[in-house]
């Protein structure tokens, strides 16, 4: 069956790695793989799941310790779109053959051309950069913006609209001035479809994409095949770079909670518990180690892959995956528009879902009571705390599960990352210089 996989598969690898697009958006969410990976460190500090942890360190540093933490998560997770903006214009500048740093710059002004400068809380609008549209919610957006940009760039630029210096100008001014006209007419295109989105009900871009894609989870409510839906909806956004969480909890949240609120009131009272899916259901049993469970697929990367960039990303992002944060490796193997990894990713939540719906459903495992459980907590550990040992065992089953799962598509991207280290390091060998082969005779 793997090599069957295989045979359809890997061709469509081949093609990806050749595809200018995807190679843009892969190489260009590496720039904040690094800066995650620092950011999830703090975020684990200030979320760590032992009862009294914060009311321990308030008593040195006060109540508001954690605010310190946040400071280096908000410089980093809040900002991602940012970074990625960056990325994927400079990488998309390199395969158009064009400026990279101009490509870079280009994308990113443009992207905060279209952005509105509102920030709305209650009744009061004042004029700033709503943290919102520079996190994971404008990424899509983003994406969308750093690609038309740089083709527009690209286009003004060979059909030779640039203004050309006389030799002798240092290349930095010649450079600067041939940029004028094709980053004036990028400019102008998305000053003009800024006007656009201004005179429509939504007001701006973000808002239009943001809308768009929660209209279809407007009528999802509490049964299997709901959740079931949210969740492909969910890991579908996450697989454009768009925070699925935050696009499907807009509209589901307040369900699962209400849902909790039922089964907490039920289990304070002594009565049975009316609902299996609720808020916990979610956070402990549909997903391990954040949104496409891919706490299975580290383990995946650490026991079966061989290739030096997934082994040292697995070993980076496995303790901040044990607590439940992912950006790490969604953006760096990268997740976002990987084709290879998107049937696994959607796929093991999937089977989550269902196979804990129906050992709930037949007595198998307890209900989640309601109580509050740290989304940081550990899996196994809050599986026990929500249902009992049986919870745990349930976890660590579909944990494993899920490992298998991936393994077939994650050793595939393996054998193509495998490929790609040897013939860089046959490039490099051929590179050096070997005085050994050196003969005065050749001179």
């Amino acid at each position: 069956m793997l090599s069957k996989l295989e045979s359809v598969l890997m061709p469509l690898a081949e093609k990806i790695g050749k595809n200018k697009y995807l190679i843009a958006v892969r190489d260009g969410f590496l720039l904040s793989m690094p800066l995650l990976i620092v950011g999830s460190f703090f975020l684990l500090i200030a979320n760590f799941p032992i009862p009294g942890w914060s009311n321990f360190w308030a008593r040195f540093f006060g109540e508001n310790w954690t605010s310190y933490f946040s400071k280096p998560t908000d410089a980093t997770f809040t900002i991602m779109a940012i970074l990625a903006v960056i990325g994927i214009g400079y990488s998309f500048a390199e395969q158009m053959d064009v400026d990279k740093l101009f490509g870079a710059a280009i994308a990113m002004v443009c992207w905060f051309l279209i952005m509105p400068y509102e920030i709305i809380s209650g009744d009061t609008t004042v004029t700033g950069i709503p943290l919102g549209w520079v996190g994971s919610k404008g990424i899509f957006v983003g994406i969308i913006v750093a690609f038309l940009s740089v083709h527009i760039y690209a286009w003004v630029n060979k059909k030779g609209w640039v203004i050309k210096m006389p030799d002798g100008v240092p290349p930095t001014v010649s450079k600067s001035f041939s940029a004028l006209i094709p980053a004036g007419v990028a400019v102008l295109v998305f000053f003009v479809i800024n006007i656009v989105f201004a005179m429509t009900p939504y007001r701006d871009a973000f808002t239009f994409i943001f809308t768009i894609l929660q209209t279809p989870l407007l009528k999802l409510g509490n049964t299997l095949p709901a959740m079931v839906i949210a969740y492909i909806f969910l890991h579908f956004f996450w697989f454009f770079g768009v925070n699925g969480g935050s696009v499907v909890g807009a509209v589901f949240n307040p369900i699962l909670q209400t849902l909790s609120a039922d089964n907490l009131a039920a289990f304070q009272a002594g009565q049975a518990l009316p609902n299996i899916i609720s808020q916990q259901f979610q956070d402990l049993f549909a997903t391990f180690g954040g949104c496409g469970s891919t706490l299975s697929l580290l383990i995946a990367m650490l026991l079966f892959c061989h290739s030096k960039r997934i082994k040292e990303l697995g070993k980076l992002a496995l303790i901040p995956g044990v607590f439940g944060i992912n950006e790490p490796i969604v953006f760096g193997l990268p997740i976002v528009l990987n084709p290879m990894i998107l049937i696994p990713f959607m796929l093991v939540p999937t089977i989550n879902i269902v196979i804990s719906y129906v050992c709930m459903s037949i007595g198998l495992v307890p209900l989640c009571s309601g109580v509050a459980i740290p989304w940081t907590m550990p899996v196994v550990l809050s599986g026990f705390l929500a249902t009992g040992w049986q919870g745990a065992v349930l976890q660590l089953l579909l944990l494993i599960l899920g490992v298998f799962i991936y393994m077939p598509f994650i050793k595939m991207m393996d054998k193509q990352y495998l490929a790609d280290e040897a013939k860089a390091a046959d490039s490099k060998d051929d590179d050096d210089i070997d005085f050994d082969d050196l003969s005065f005779d050749d001179l």
